[in-house]
């Protein structure tokens, strides 16, 4: 229990380092890849992040969506792209190797869909390389350069209000 408490200090204090150092790439052009990180124990719609990415135009090989759960027992099944706390280790580690390429991505978008206070999927987003980060409401905003504050269910208004965003942005 001590050694879980050192591994979850050692990893906030990367994703200070990383928040703090973080240079906003506001570069100009139309988003054509997309990353999605979400909390499968808050939103269970695998489905729907590829209607979203479908609202936004973005091509099938353009996406990659990944779940994360706080249960070490769940099995991947017919989604391989679910993680667990077990793939991560001390100061900013990854142990799967799908899991360090999503975070090495230059995603034009990320989706950061959940609410959770949880720092495996804040870790996720500080230590990703997309050049727009997008997040609904979250207790510290300085993980995405776009907030939506809408219900975690409700992920209609939240693409709805993302397309909008992304529209006066010149993004789409």
């Amino acid at each position: 229990m001590i050694l879980k408490g050192f591994k979850e200090k050692s990893n906030k204090k990367y994703i200070e380092e990383r928040l703090k150092n973080r240079i906003v790439n506001s570069s100009e052009g139309k988003i054509q890849t997309l990353g999605v990180v979400f909390s499968q124990d808050e939103k269970d719609d695998f489905d729907r992040f590829k209607v979203l990415a479908s609202d936004l135009e973005i091509k099938s090989n353009g996406i990659n969506i990944i779940a994360f759960t706080e249960d070490v027992n769940k099995e991947r099944g017919l989604w391989d792209a679910i993680y667990n706390p077990n793939d991560f280790g001390w100061k900013n580690i990854i142990k799967h190797q799908e899991l360090k390429q999503f975070i090495d991505a230059h995603f034009d978008l990320l989706i950061s869909y959940y609410t959770k206070e949880n720092t495996e999927l804040k870790l996720i987003t500080a230590a990703s390389n997309a050049k727009l980060k997008v997040g609904i409401l979250q207790t510290d905003e300085r993980f995405n350069d776009l907030i939506i504050k809408t219900d975690i269910k409700d992920i209609n208004t939240f693409t709805s209000e993302l397309i909008k965003y992304l529209k006066i942005l010149n993004k789409l």
